[in-house]
């Protein structure tokens, strides 16, 4: 079990009735709580969700909170400062007032800087510090009036070739208040990408599926990510630009192998994030297999730091890989399939 679910069992006598974990560690939490305690788990994580789902838990996965009530919540600290920030306003929304939230987390996570972000919200008391790890009890005294999702988002703008972009980022989405330079390297070579059946693998705000949809209205887009938030930034992007919907399909994945067959093309810039630490399992997973979802001819195309071993892995899958660009630390990496002649006859 994680050090900060041992802390949470160590101040058991502190919870009661239906309590909500929103942003729980997958482990053995839940299956050590009092029989007596009712459990639910708030997660905006796929992989997430696929964990609770197996364990039978009461889980909900999306940017809202979930529709059923509860008496108390649990807050395992996230790692964006925005995102701490919207889980305490709306659960304090639907919380009346004297009601307990905790906030648990990691020394090395922030948790004493988050811990600050309760004050605004009521009595803030420290309960435990062990293990590297904090907990603190909040008791509410006011209420807030829950805002929109839209109000959440921050916007800034993006210049292409195909025009300016306006992105809208929600809080936890990597890069919320400006285009990174993964990015920034990769879109110049986006033109070049064959139209079709186009995967964004890791979407995050949208900016390279706004882009795709661009420079060409018949292209069938398939924005995928691990992260509620990240999906909902992404279609609020194309709203936001008038960007055709119908052109947009928006799916939570666990990795690659959860995307279309078929694709005329695959664009990532990974990687993904795991509570605070970085995952490469879901980006050499892609380098590795992505070949699987791809017609005869497609392409991958990828933007990684320039310390990543990625263009072996992508050589020993597709045969060969290019080097569009290496510049500010990043490469823009390319590879296609073999045609099949039989097609093209």
């Amino acid at each position: 079990m994680e050090p900060r679910s041992e802390v949470v069992i160590r101040q058991h006598d502190y919870l009661s009735g239906r309590v909500l974990l929103v942003n729980a560690p997958t482990d053995d939490l839940l299956s050590n709580l009092a029989h007596d305690i009712e459990a639910s788990v708030w997660t905006w994580n796929y992989n997430e969700l696929q964990y609770f789902q197996n364990l039978k838990a009461d889980v909900h996965f999306g940017t809202d909170l979930p529709e059923s009530s509860f008496d108390q919540a649990v807050i395992f600290v996230p790692k964006s400062k925005e995102l701490l920030n919207y889980i305490l306003h709306n659960l304090v929304s639907r919380l009346p007032v004297g009601a307990s939230i905790f906030l648990v987390g990691e020394k090395k996570g922030g948790v004493e800087r988050a811990a600050k972000q309760l004050q605004p919200y009521g009595q803030a008391t420290k309960l435990d510090s062990a293990r590297h790890c904090q907990m603190w009890q909040l008791t509410t005294n006011t209420t807030v009036t829950a805002k929109p999702l839209q109000q959440w988002a921050q916007q800034y703008n993006v210049t292409t070739p195909a025009g300016d972009l306006t992105i809208c980022a929600l809080p936890g989405v990597f890069s919320q208040n400006h285009l990174d330079i993964g990015t920034a390297v990769l879109l110049p070579y986006l033109k070049q990408v064959t139209s079709g059946k186009i995967a964004d693998f890791g979407c995050g705000a949208g900016v390279i599926s706004a882009y795709l949809s661009k420079l060409n209205p018949k292209n069938r887009i398939f924005a995928l990510d691990v992260d509620a938030f990240a999906l909902a930034s992404t279609k609020m992007t194309f709203e936001k630009n008038n960007l055709p919907l119908e052109q947009l399909e928006i799916k939570a994945v666990t990795g690659i192998e959860d995307a279309p067959l078929f694709l005329h093309a695959i664009v990532s810039n990974p990687p993904f994030h795991q509570g605070i630490q970085t995952d490469y399992n879901a980006s050499e997973t892609l380098c590795k297999t992505a070949r699987r979802h791809l017609k005869s001819g497609g392409e991958l195309w990828m933007v990684a730091n320039r310390f990543l071993n990625y263009p072996l892995l992508i050589e020993q899958s597709f045969s060969q890989c290019t080097t569009k660009a290496d510049q500010q630390g990043f490469k823009v990496l390319f590879a296609n399939t073999q045609k099949n002649l039989k097609e093209e006859r």
